[in-house]
């Protein structure tokens, strides 16, 4: 009789990769061990002159013969990736920040002790290496070693080289492993330095001057959301970190700075998921004279030049599908958007029982107080917003959603706003500036009132912010936009974890 086999649960096979893990970490402690026996075995006075990329962009056309002709020296630093171990001769890939590059160690070339000291390195172990340019008889360009050392020894092995870091959670947690095995995740944070960088000298060739306000706030304000809070020992009082910029900023607006920007991190004590991360990235940008549409048709701009910048052009795709940046883009009001995307008609969309009943139909039981500007803009936010893939204003949002925007003049139920979605995503939020300080310090009594009765995400009253108006605030108008989901747009990344470095996530066990 024959005892069944069973399959190896998650559980044994995550033992038994420790198991593994432990053992090569202990055998790579002895070789640290007798390294440090030998003499300095973390030497800090090697200077790599070249990088992987630019060799290769410099060399790789060059002919065999013309190269060796050439007598190239080179020294490069970087990390072994590779290696096949043969008799007198090996070879190595060593990766830095740029790329990767061959290296071939010989006995006549490197000595008897250097060659077989590298053929006992480990992969993930950081070398030194100086040679002369050649190409192998595949006409791959590499690097005839002279001289070679090890100057890091990794203690912990790589992943398998062929299938990398399976577990997605693994790759958020420890980003640097992510980073070395890779590449397309280096080259996604590489795009990220690069949009940023030219978002920010976008904003100051459009004499915008980049500004620092506080992160902790005595009054959290500037959107609607729940804040981190925290306790200032000195000041014995409480802090918040701040969940947007957006008052600190209009009173530099106060004080005779005419265009202000700022990008940096916003906290919100919120949901995690795809498309939400706790401490995220945005800018907010403020300029005297601007209303709502000098702001969409800047907006359109910045994110052309940023995916310009990133990616090289501003047609995209995205999850397969285009997503189209350099045409114009689609500006609806809430209502029409009800009417050309939802399907509804003139009169329901101006009848509240109509949008009442949509809204019941679609699983929500809308507030008895919601004005028609409201029930129109909760079935936009149910129906509407996740259909809108290619870019789109979205204009005309109901005043009780927006306390720190100015009422349309043509109709008092509704503010100058805007909110920007593309591949059903909100990515911008802007308006023209409420700068009426009494209509403003109404706005925020409500706000207070709507607190008082349970709303943790409505604002505080902001009394000095008030005053600040009171010494008066220029026509204005001020947007934000989400860096992060940017990114993401801008890399094809699925999930905004992908594209910050290190993500919230909840501590290990």
């Amino acid at each position: 009789m024959t005892t069944p086999q069973h399959p190896a649960t998650h559980e044994s096979v995550t033992a038994e990769l420790m198991v593994d893990t432990n053992k090569l970490v202990a055998e790579r402690r002895e070789k640290l061990a007798a390294i440090r026996a030998e003499g300095v075995a973390f030497p800090n006075d090697f200077k790599p002159a070249d990088r992987a990329a630019p060799l290769h962009a410099a060399h790789d056309a060059t002919e065999p013969e013309a190269l060796d002709a050439q007598a190239n020296k080179v020294t490069v630093g970087g990390r072994l990736m590779l290696k096949r171990v043969m008799g007198k001769a090996c070879f190595g890939t060593l990766q830095d920040a740029t790329g990767r590059i061959q290296v071939y160690v010989t006995l006549d070339a490197v000595g008897a002790d250097a060659l077989h000291a590298f053929k006992h390195w480990d992969l993930g172990d950081i070398l030194g290496a100086e040679g002369t340019l050649m190409k192998t008889k595949t006409g791959e360009l590499s690097i005839r070693v002279t001289s070679i050392r090890l100057l890091t020894k990794a203690l912990r092995p790589l992943p398998d080289k062929f299938h990398g870091m399976t577990d997605q959670e693994q790759k958020y947690r420890q980003r640097y492993v992510d980073l070395i095995m890779d590449e397309h995740s280096r080259s996604r944070f590489t795009a990220r330095s690069k949009a940023i960088a030219s978002i920010r000298q976008f904003m100051v060739d459009h004499n915008f001057l980049e500004v620092e306000t506080p992160m902790m706030h005595p009054i959290p304000g500037g959107a609607n959301a729940k804040p981190f809070t925290t306790h200032h020992n000195a000041l014995d009082q409480e802090m918040f970190l701040r969940i947007a910029p957006e008052l600190y900023l209009k009173r530099l607006i106060v004080g005779g700075f005419e265009r202000v920007f700022e990008i940096n991190r916003n906290f919100r004590n919120e949901g995690v998921s795809v498309r939400h991360n706790p401490e995220f990235t945005m800018m907010e940008f403020y300029a005297t004279y601007w209303n709502h549409r000098d702001l969409m048709d800047f907006t359109e701009e910045v994110l052309r030049h940023a995916a310009r910048a990133a990616a090289g052009t501003t047609r995209l795709t995205y999850a397969g599908k285009e997503v189209d940046l350099e045409s114009p883009f689609a500006r609806l009001t809430v209502r029409e958007s009800l009417i050309q995307i939802a399907g509804l008609t003139p009169d329901e969309a101006d009848s509240k029982d109509a949008l009442h009943a949509k809204l019941k139909g679609l699983g929500t039981e809308p507030p008895a107080r919601w004005s028609l500007a409201e029930l129109q803009f909760g079935l936009f936010e149910a129906a509407v917003e996740e259909q809108l893939w290619q870019p789109t204003f979205i204009i005309d949002y109901p005043v009780e959603v927006s306390p720190l925007a100015r009422a349309s003049d043509t109709n008092p139920a509704i503010t100058e706003r805007f909110e920007l979605f593309i591949t059903g995503r909100e990515y911008g939020n802007g308006f023209s500036e409420l700068n009426d300080p009494e209509e403003q310090a109404a706005r925020f009594a409500a706000q207070a009132n709507a607190k008082d009765a349970g709303d943790e995400e409505a604002m505080y009253f902001d009394a000095d912010y008030i005053r600040a108006l009171e010494y008066g605030l220029p026509p204005t108008g001020g947007c934000g936009i989400g860096i992060d989901r940017l990114i993401m747009l801008l890399t094809d990344a699925p999930n905004i974890r992908d594209v910050i470095l290190f993500p919230a996530l909840r501590r290990e066990a």
